[in-house]
């Protein structure tokens, strides 16, 4: 399945907003609900990801009601087995841009193994903006061989989860929390409890566990810093034709039409006036979320906290570089608080 690239709607509000003008009109575009958006309209995606689609069913689908506003997330759990998870890599050039393709194999169903009735934990899994489970499941299966407990997770506004639009973090961590209530009520919670996301996913996990005391543990694969900062990357990589000044029009009504002040968008003010213990992992080749900005954003967290930088990295690729990360990743899940 390919990983559409972020934001790849900004082509659309060129066109309509030529026709309204309006900054007001492009905050509303920023805020509608990612699945609500045709895909014919992305371009060519820069990542692949080669697996069947149909080892997740496997793993049932649920739903749990959120809100105020109202919502259904979608989810799965993934338990720890012998799942056998390998991954073969391949990039190249094309057009100037580098692509690249991940292959995953993996045996499902898996048989048992000595985590499966006694998981280690349970970890959260949140995806990147206009992504969905998909992304992160060879993540689940990796975690889950090595006895965590995965959920994954839709978030509002994506993939088969509902809600008009979404909220940059500031309704997505309530939401969370009360899929996490719904889980725990269910005996469905093995703590400590851990949230790895990647890109928009990193930044909701980072500020899910300033709120969240449940949450234990953090593993931020390029969050940005700045929300600003973030969209202005995305249209220099994917519309570089787009006036710079529509996408900061958009983005300075954007806090009213949240109704908060543009300081509460920015990740960087939450962990300044929370900070929160994470591993953060930043690509040497990303662009949207340098690399100096994922390392201003650790030199604000709480001690303890671990800064890993993948060569050659890119922001879509990042997550996927297992030869890298896995092992990092699974040795900062269990380590004590």
């Amino acid at each position: 399945m390919k990983r559409r690239p972020l934001w790849w709607w900004f082509l659309l509000l060129v066109l309509a907003s030529q026709v309204t003008g309006c900054g007001t009109f492009v905050a509303h575009r920023i805020l509608q609900a990612p699945n609500t958006y045709p895909t014919w309209f992305a371009p060519a995606p820069p990542v692949t990801l080669d697996y069947s689609l149909k080892f997740l069913t496997n793993f049932p689908r649920h739903y749990v009601s959120v809100g105020p506003p109202a919502a259904r997330l979608c989810y799965r759990v993934i338990e720890p087995a012998t799942y056998r998870v390998s991954v073969t890599t391949s990039n190249w050039i094309e057009h100037g841009r580098q692509r690249f393709k991940f292959t995953f194999e993996a045996s499902v169903p898996a048989a048992t193994n000595v985590w499966t009735a006694t998981p280690r934990g349970t970890v959260f899994l949140l995806h990147g903006y206009g992504l969905a489970q998909f992304s992160l499941a060879p993540w689940a299966l990796r975690l889950a061989e090595a006895g965590w407990r995965c959920v994954l997770v839709d978030l509002r506004g994506h993939g088969r989860s509902t809600g008009q639009k979404i909220y940059y973090g500031l309704q997505e961590t309530h939401d969370l929390s009360q899929l996490l209530d719904a889980l725990a009520a269910n005996g469905a919670i093995t703590p400590p409890v851990a949230a790895l996301g990647e890109s928009y996913g990193a930044a909701v996990a980072l500020r899910w566990a300033t709120l969240e005391p449940r949450v234990q543990n953090v593993v931020a694969m390029a969050p940005y810093g700045s929300l600003s900062n973030a969209v202005l990357n995305i249209c220099h990589d994917y519309a570089d034709w787009l006036p710079t000044g529509l996408a900061k029009s958009g983005m300075r009504e954007l806090p009213a039409c949240l109704g908060v002040p543009a300081s509460e968008l920015d990740i960087t003010i939450v962990l300044a006036r929370h900070p929160v213990r994470a591993l953060f992992v930043a690509g040497a080749a990303d662009t949207i979320a340098p690399a100096a900005d994922v390392s201003a954003l650790w030199q604000l967290a709480a001690p303890g906290s671990d800064l890993r930088i993948v060569p050659q990295a890119t922001h879509e690729a990042l997550a996927y570089y297992f030869d890298d990360l896995a092992g990092p990743v699974l040795a900062w899940l269990a380590r004590p608080k």
